[in-house]
């Protein structure tokens, strides 16, 4: 198995992401000027060995660093519809995602 087989399973913000070394994940993460991420909390790592943790796997951290801080995602409509009342209400909304590229899982 190769480094880049490596997989680790993360929670960012209460949210469990399966990662890679080298992807691009885009996560809810509000934050400025943050260029790079050490994220700990580590459920499951896939490599040599798998090791489960217990309820997180001690003294391994995975590296990332933020590629984009603020992208919109796809646009989503709310409708509103009361019907024999003519009532309707359209609501749009777009959620702010941040970008992080894996560097690595050690």
């Amino acid at each position: 198995m190769s480094k880049s087989d490596k997989k680790a399973v993360i929670e960012i913000n209460g949210k469990q992401h399966i990662v890679q070394e080298g992807q691009v994940l885009a996560v809810d993460l509000q934050g400025e000027g943050v260029k790079a991420l050490e994220l700990a909390p580590l459920m499951l790592i896939d490599g040599e060995k798998v090791s489960v943790g217990d309820p997180t796997v001690k003294g391994v951290k995975v590296k990332a660093e933020v590629v984009e801080p603020m992208v919109k995602g796809e646009k989503l409509r709310v409708i509103r519809y009361k019907s024999k009342k003519r009532v309707h209400k359209e609501i749009g909304h777009r959620q702010k995602y941040t970008e992080v590229k894996i560097l690595s899982i050690a």
